[in-house]
């Protein structure tokens, strides 16, 4: 436990240490250290204390929880909501811990697990500077550890918030739903679909636990909140700081009366790989839900560096024995390295040199997808490792 501890400390340094940093980048530097999206939240609490709608503040796209959540800028500090993001970013380094720990990995593997999050400058930065996605890697490992542990309710209510704050996680549900089959049944396909008692009350809780977060909103703040938070994310169009091999097909087609449809074309590839994953790999929940994660990021028309936070928290639990080969992971994730570090050099010839890269930014982006298609492969075959632990089977009686 002593190093667990060491591991939960050093996390803490690190992430106060860039928070007095960033503190001081921005009130020094022209180039500042608190993500825009943090002025974004705190403007849109801002209005909510003054009675109004978050939608106020124009691009704020996400549930209004997240402005309630950060009112505490506007009555005691601005920093309070970077202190939010860090502690749900250490939580998560605990849930990494835990859920490997649960998954029969030996303590000093789960303390290694914890200590790559931990440790990791990638969340550390993003948390630090204000963003908000740990609070999303917080929820989904606190489903998944739940899931392990077979309290079905209790994961079946974090899930239902977790797809209220943002949609993707609706893509575990399938994978979900068919990992509590009854290990007794041998029916078959009926087996593999029919409503036990554990089913019903992963649909049933997490159903009402979205539908009553998402009514109140609504009723709260009217369509404006299906249309920000939810609706416009799929037919979003960013054609900038995007690593989607889509990016050049957006850009070109931007004044295309029917470039809406082609953009909801692009989900097509997403839900065939989607569902395909959930009916091989349900049987191992945090392998399959690694897996389609990255699958979401790699093949939707909008991908950031923030999206990659998704996948990379589950890593560590999902796949525990890899802590014992390094090389084989750094590996697996330099031609990542490498392809992301391209399309930055050609991004910023493109906006802040304005070169015409396009066709060069646009290659990177395929060499990029590429290099994910690599990963999802590695994942696939890292669980199927002799090695690797697997989770508890979900009690449905």
């Amino acid at each position: 436990m002593m190093w667990i501890h060491i591991c939960w400390f050093g996390g803490v340094v690190l992430r106060f240490g860039l928070l007095i940093y960033g503190h001081w980048q921005d009130s020094t530097m022209a180039v500042k250290f608190t993500d825009v999206d943090y002025y974004v939240f705190s403007d849109a609490a801002k209005h909510i204390s003054k009675g109004e709608s978050p939608y106020e503040r124009s691009t704020y796209r996400y549930t209004p929880v997240l402005a309630f959540l950060l009112l505490p800028n506007i009555y005691v500090a601005e920093v309070m909501g970077k202190l939010l993001f860090i502690l749900c970013d250490l939580l998560t380094g605990i849930m990494i811990y835990k859920l490997a720990d649960l998954r029969g990995a030996p303590k000093t593997a789960a303390v290694w697990c914890c200590a790559l999050w931990m440790f990791n400058p990638l969340p550390a930065v993003i948390a630090s500077r204000g963003n908000a996605e740990s609070i999303m890697t917080m929820l989904v490992l606190s489903m998944l550890y739940f899931f392990s542990q077979g309290r079905v309710k209790m994961s079946a209510a974090v899930f239902g918030l977790a797809v209220h704050w943002k949609i993707y996680p609706i893509t575990y549900a399938l994978p979900m739903y068919l990992a509590l089959a009854d290990s007794t049944n041998n029916a078959g396909m009926l087996d593999l679909f029919w409503p036990n008692k554990k089913r019903r009350e992963l649909v049933l809780v997490s159903a009402f636990t979205f539908l009553i977060l998402t009514c109140l909103m609504y009723w709260q703040y009217g369509y404006e909140f299906l249309q920000e938070s939810y609706f416009y994310h799929l037919t979003r169009r960013d054609i900038r700081h995007n690593f989607s091999p889509y990016f050049c097909l957006l850009y070109l087609t931007d004044e295309w009366s029917a470039s809406v449809w082609l953009g909801l074309l692009t989900f097509l590839p997403q839900v065939i790989l989607l569902v395909t994953v959930s009916f091989c790999l349900y049987t191992n929940l945090p392998v399959c839900c690694l897996v389609q994660t990255c699958i979401f990021v790699a093949f939707n028309k909008v991908s950031t560096s923030q999206y990659f936070l998704w996948y990379l928290s589950i890593l560590p639990a999902a796949l525990p024995h890899v802590v014992h080969e390094p090389l084989a992971v750094l590996s697996s994730f330099v031609p990542w390295i490498l392809a992301q570090a391209s399309w930055l050099f050609f991004a910023y010839l493109l906006e802040f040199e304005g070169q015409q890269v396009f066709l060069w930014l646009w290659l990177c982006g395929l060499l990029f997808l590429f290099s994910h298609v690599g990963l999802i492969g590695d994942f696939i075959t890292w669980s199927t490792c002799s090695k690797c632990s697997k989770a508890p089977k979900v009690k449905t009686t």
